[in-house]
């Protein structure tokens, strides 16, 4: 559910409500809302989101259980480090 899916996003990267409104542009109000299901962000909202916290839309909607990470604008040797340490962390 996408109310979770932004509260969990949220939390994982250490933000409060006030801070996740303020990089968006929006009120903490909006934030609370989305949380508790009592709106839903609009599709610019969602690419938004997404942006922020670095996933896809289909994940944010739940419509994908992966995780992605933006590696945009980075080398391609800081692209090899990051596999390489997802790969020691698997074990």
């Amino acid at each position: 559910m996408l109310s979770r899916r932004i509260k969990a996003l949220r939390l994982a990267h250490g933000l409060n409500q006030v801070e996740l409104a303020k990089n968006l542009s929006v009120t903490k109000q909006t934030v609370s809302n989305w949380e508790n299901n009592n709106i839903q962000p609009s599709v610019d909202m969602l690419e938004k989101l997404a942006n922020v916290f670095s996933v896809s839309t289909d994940y944010l909607l739940c419509r994908d259980d992966k995780p992605m990470l933006c590696v945009e604008g980075l080398t391609d040797l800081q692209v090899a480090h990051i596999e390489q340490l997802i790969q020691d962390l698997r074990g």
